[in-house]
């Protein structure tokens, strides 16, 4: 059995005036562990800076242009963050405690990336293998989304902001929870 789950995320309450997309995020979670994250970014596509083929960010740098994440731990401290990027590329990191970085990263297989935009909305799906997230039964997970546009304003949306400018980092942030104790065939 395949789980979905859908979410929306809301726009920081300081985000620029112009940018008031919608972000929805569906999470397929199936038998095998592994995880399917699909964002819809709704609105005028053709004011946002989407990265492409063509011009992709270096990997390190994807949160600073548009790109969706994932943040997801086992309710320790211990967690991980995908950046997923229109462009087709990703990065990972591992973190020991917030916002501490681990000093030797682990292994991670590569997600599948599909996106594709239309004149009201852009489209990203990433496929996590099971061997990419935590293990654990149940997974604590932040979705976000960073929205540039052609000026270079940047909107931040989330499934909850906590209080302060925007941290997608912050434990407050990790609402959704995941159980793949259900999951098994």
């Amino acid at each position: 059995m395949t789980h979905a789950i859908h979410a929306t995320l809301t726009g920081h309450p300081d985000n620029p005036q112009g940018l008031n997309q919608r972000i929805g995020v569906t999470l397929l979670l199936k038998p095998d562990g592994s995880l399917t994250l699909a964002y819809s970014i709704h609105g005028p596509v053709g004011l946002l800076r989407i990265p492409g083929p063509d011009r992709p960010a270096p990997p390190d740098a994807l949160w600073q242009t548009t790109c969706c994440e994932l943040f997801v731990g086992t309710g320790h401290d211990r967690y991980r963050e995908f950046n997923f990027s229109p462009s087709g590329q990703w990065a990972v990191y591992d973190f020991s405690a917030y916002r501490k970085p681990v000093e030797i990263p682990l292994p991670c297989p590569a997600p599948t990336l599909r996106s594709g935009d239309e004149t009201d909305r852009l489209r990203l799906a990433a496929a996590l293998p099971a061997a990419a997230l935590p293990a654990g039964e149940i997974l604590t997970c932040a979705l976000a989304a960073v929205v540039e546009a052609h000026d270079g304003s940047r909107g931040y949306w989330a499934l909850a902001h906590p209080p302060g400018k925007p941290d997608f980092h912050h434990p407050g942030g990790f609402t959704l929870c995941l159980d793949k104790t259900g999951m098994r065939a």
